[in-house]
């Protein structure tokens, strides 16, 4: 039986991702395949799946995982922003309420306070929720998982191909397609 090894990417775009397993180009244990019987490569080749499927899960897993802290670091900004805003309302109802009754002549008593707050206030919130905004256009799918899941489907929808012959059922019935 072939012997099951571990990937781990540490360069480039796969930089921290976790350790998973991998099925190994060629049988480090055995000799040629030609030697092993049949139950033996039936074994391995269910192995092998069942190894790929794993590293496949754990692939999306990692990749969710990743876009999900994404989007709750740029759901916190606007949270941050609506708490503002509502900070912001009693300022801005003050402002106006002290400012309507001073009038415009005597217009710098006590409002003109408010109001440089309510602005500082209203620029604070505008920039938490343009930075939240950001954070959330950037979640992205997971791509490297759909292309390994596309490049996995149609390796087994051709695996006959490449010069090896799949026998043929005598039926069309006994061959579940994958």
């Amino acid at each position: 039986m072939a012997h099951v090894t571990s990937a781990h990417h540490t360069n480039g775009n796969g930089a921290g991702l976790p350790r998973v397993p991998s099925i190994p180009l060629s049988d480090e244990t055995n000799g040629a395949a030609g030697e092993q019987s049949i139950g033996n490569l039936v074994k391995d080749a269910s192995t092998h799946l069942s190894t790929l499927i794993r590293a496949e899960v754990e692939l999306a897993r990692s990749e969710v995982t990743k876009e999900i802290k994404k989007g709750l670091t740029g759901s916190i900004y606007f949270v941050i922003a609506l708490v503002l805003g509502l900070l912001l309302l009693p300022f801005l109802l003050t402002t106006a309420a002290l400012g309507i009754n001073k009038g415009l002549w005597d217009w710098a008593d006590p409002w003109g306070g408010f109001l440089v707050i309510t602005l500082l206030m209203a620029v604070l919130a505008g920039f938490f929720a343009w930075r939240g905004a950001r954070k959330v256009r950037s979640v992205r799918a997971p791509q490297r998982t759909i292309e390994t899941v596309k490049d996995t489907a149609a390796a087994l929808r051709h695996r006959g191909e490449n010069g090896a012959t799949a026998p043929v059922p005598a039926s069309g019935d006994a061959v579940r397609r994958v």
